[in-house]
């Protein structure tokens, strides 16, 4: 599925969250309740986040060019750092009015609807958040998966919240909504850093994780049996799109004909085990020791 394709996502995002801010919002007009307006504050987040998403789902959908050969797949990673960044931003809203009530505590009102509300909300964003991640991690999209892990980070805000007003209601210790406040600003935190985290090794060009290494390495095992050889082996994620180079040894009396061949049935089988994978080889002769001096991504001058 191209970026194109994963735009429609971003628009049921964006749809979710204007949903849950109307029910949160009203909610929280309703009680007074402080863990409530933390989290209509942080659909808000959601909101800017999907517009964000569904920008960057756009420029990385945009083709190869002169001076983007390689696609614009990394403009993902903007997104998902942006993202992460607003956690952080949202979550220490949420503290500061959390603090600040802890100081001032004021009794909550109509909380039956208000609760009702909520939990209306925090249905519709588990729902599409499991939607987002489905297709997020089927399509190796970075800002779908971080879509959804702000949608599930907002969902356990929202069960907390309720947890914590219900416990106000039940108890009268008003000190309870404003404390949940804070815990679940702590948890949106960890999220926010995740993500921010999982954003800049994706910019730092890291290699595909050990799983699907492992089944690029599966593939040239079956290789060497034929009695090639491989080294040089280099993966990188951008976006949806995962490339692959590696050299490929074979003996020196093969013909260039025969080499492409056998080069091209790797990286055929390599494409057909790695969705969406951009495979590069080089061919190098088996019996020159020259052909191991460019182990590196750095060859020697000499």
């Amino acid at each position: 599925m191209l970026p194109n394709t994963l735009k429609r996502y971003a628009w049921l995002s964006i749809a979710a969250a204007l949903a849950t801010i109307l029910l949160k919002g009203i909610a929280w007009r309703l009680t007074g309740s402080v863990g409530l307006l933390s989290d209509a504050l942080e659909s808000l987040v959601n909101l800017a986040a999907a517009f964000m998403a569904l920008a960057m789902l756009s420029l990385a959908a945009l083709p190869p060019d002169e001076n983007h050969a390689h696609g614009h797949g990394k403009a993902e990673y903007f997104s998902s750092a942006f993202e992460g960044l607003l956690i952080l931003i949202a979550a220490l809203s949420i503290a500061y009015t959390a603090t600040e009530r802890l100081l001032h505590p004021r009794p909550l009102e109509t909380i039956g609807l208000g609760l009702g509300l909520s939990v209306a909300a925090s249905l519709i964003n588990y729902a599409t958040a499991r939607l987002l991640m489905t297709v997020g991690r089927r399509y190796n999209s970075i800002t779908l998966e971080a879509d959804a892990h702000h949608l599930f980070t907002d969902v356990w805000t929202s069960v907390g919240v309720i947890v914590g007003v219900a416990l106000v209601a039940a108890t009268g210790w008003l000190w309870l909504d404003p404390a949940i406040a804070l815990l679940v600003a702590a948890n949106i935190v960890w999220i926010g850093w995740q993500l921010l985290h999982r954003s800049a090794a994706g910019l730092m060009d890291v290699s595909l994780p050990d799983a699907k290494l492992k089944v690029v390495n599966a593939v040239l095992d079956g290789y060497r049996e034929h009695g090639l050889e491989f080294h040089a082996l280099r993966t990188r994620q951008a976006g949806t799109r995962t490339f692959v180079t590696l050299h490929v040894m074979v003996p020196g009396s093969w013909t260039v004909q025969a080499g492409h061949d056998w080069s091209e049935r790797i990286e055929a089988d390599i494409r057909r085990t790695v969705p969406n994978a951009h495979v590069t080889t080089h061919l190098e002769p088996r019996e020159d020791p020259v052909s191991l001096v460019d182990q590196g991504l750095d060859r020697p001058a000499d």
